[in-house]
């Protein structure tokens, strides 16, 4: 196909297939965030990795995917949402490939930081093709986000589900060979269909000190959190990691408020409603991604489940999802943002305290998890699509591939946390202790749902109807 160059925009109506080919990115990112979680035991066994190790099989790609989103943002609005798309396909397999064939956990966590580095140059860039292509189209926009992000709930969901399959048949290798074959499909579709995207207004340059000091930062953060329990908070090596993150981080305000061309534009947050997004975002993968991984622990630790039981459990999470992310593009196509992400915020909450209350125990059926295994993705799915289209409603459509890279740094980062704090809660081999850490997990990710419902509550009532009908 001719490569097209829009300037940004299509005066006609966009393929359904430019929305698969953004989707198809948005499922293997996605699906790697949690295909993984019960494979970690195996994993552990193999490569004779403790809990903290396997810790970093997760957050390894979830600092990845953090720290070079910013800058992923900045190179689509460079060099072309398009280009960067096709270079994350490629990264992204390439980075599978040697997950698959990794000798050790340290070779096995690197491959996983690169993973993560790919999947940060296709979300924004997959967000900013979206954004354009139906740029004369606000209320097919709320749709295709609503599509898009179906298609990554119901892969995040599914993950753990599809890691039992895959696990139970062909080892735990299998779960990153499958992500080349995705990556193929989705790099020639992309080549096919998507058209070239010149973006308006100078081009920004990338922002190295900040990149740098981003990295250390979290790095520093994320690795003192999961020491902690290995160490103790008052250990040397903890404290100073601490005292890095701080430092690190404080450094990196004051230079991103002074450089021209920043990667994170402070000015982003004086926007109304883009602040209570971007902290309900954190709310949200705080919660969901800690409690994928704990929740795999406990199964087959605590429970004593196969890895394809282990694995069906997660079954629920799919389908609620997936209608739930549809009825949310209807919802917004109609109330707008705001009500969508208070509800979904309330019943998210509902979910984590049914589970905390009936579906941890050494006994506790499938039939008892059922309830809150349902209403944890229909939550998610109702607000996540909603505090998309918030913020990119918020800012002018040129800043698009940033906003949602800072959207997505934070909910990643939240993630990363959420795996941190809660499995130094479970670390411990005791069933009476990882009960225990269940417990506090749940009852912190129900107060984390509840502050997003009030943080949504600020969020601008018409920034939904600017979606619909500009």
């Amino acid at each position: 196909m001719r490569n097209r160059d829009y300037s940004g925009v299509m005066n006609t109506s966009p393929s359904p297939a430019i929305l698969l080919a953004c989707s198809f990115a948005f499922i293997i990112v996605q699906l790697d965030v949690t295909i993984v979680n019960v494979a970690l035991p195996a994993i552990g066994r193999e490569l004779h990795a403790g809990v903290s190790q396997l810790q970093w099989v997760v957050d390894a790609y979830t600092l990845g995917f953090a720290v070079f989103l910013l800058s992923a943002g900045a190179m689509g609005d460079r060099f072309g949402s398009r280009t960067v798309f096709l270079g994350g396909f490629a990264l992204f397999a390439a980075a599978s490939l040697a997950c698959a064939m990794a000798p050790g956990a340290l070779a096995l966590n690197i491959a996983r930081a690169a993973q993560g580095i790919g999947a940060a140059l296709l979300v924004p860039s997959s967000l900013a093709i979206l954004n354009a292509v139906y740029a004369h189209e606000r209320t097919r926009l709320a749709q295709a986000i609503a599509w898009w992000t179906a298609a990554g709930g119901v892969s995040i969901a599914a993950g753990p589900v599809l890691g039992g399959v895959l696990m139970a048949a062909f080892g735990w290798r299998s779960i990153f060979w499958v992500n080349i074959p995705v990556c193929l499909v989705g790099f020639w579709l992309t080549l096919r269909v998507v058209p070239a995207i010149r973006h308006s207004g100078p081009a920004r340059h990338f922002d190295l000190p900040g990149q740098v000091l981003a990295l250390v930062a979290l790095t520093a953060l994320i690795g003192a959190v999961i020491e902690v329990h290995a160490l103790g908070l008052a250990h040397a090596a903890v404290l100073g990691a601490l005292a890095v993150a701080l430092a690190a981080g404080a450094l990196f305000l004051r230079v991103e408020a002074r450089s021209a061309a920043p990667m994170l534009p402070l000015r982003l947050f004086t926007l109304r409603g883009f602040t209570p997004a971007v902290l309900f975002g954190v709310c949200v993968n705080f919660a969901y991604y800690g409690i994928i991984f704990v929740l795999s622990f406990y199964l087959q630790t605590v429970r004593g489940f196969s890895v394809l039981h282990a694995g069906l459990v997660f079954l629920p999470l799919t389908g609620t999802f997936l209608f739930a992310n549809i009825a949310s593009g209807w919802a917004q196509a109609r109330v707008g943002a705001r009500l969508p992400m208070i509800i979904g915020g309330v019943i998210g909450a509902a979910g984590y305290a049914l589970l905390a209350v009936f579906g941890i125990s050494t006994s506790a059926s499938f039939w008892a998890m059922l309830p809150g295994l349902a209403l944890i993705p229909a939550g998610m799915g109702l607000a996540v699509p909603a505090m998309t289209t918030a913020i990119l409603a918020a800012v002018d459509k040129r800043q698009a591939g940033t906003a949602s890279a800072v959207l997505n740094t934070a909910r990643q980062v939240g993630g990363a946390m959420g795996v941190a704090v809660y499995g130094a809660l479970v670390a411990a081999p005791a069933t009476a202790a990882i009960l225990s850490g269940m417990e506090i997990a749940l009852g912190v990710s129900t107060a984390l749902l509840l502050a997003g419902a009030l943080l949504a509550r600020s969020v601008h009532v018409n920034q939904g109807e600017k979606l619909c009908h500009s």
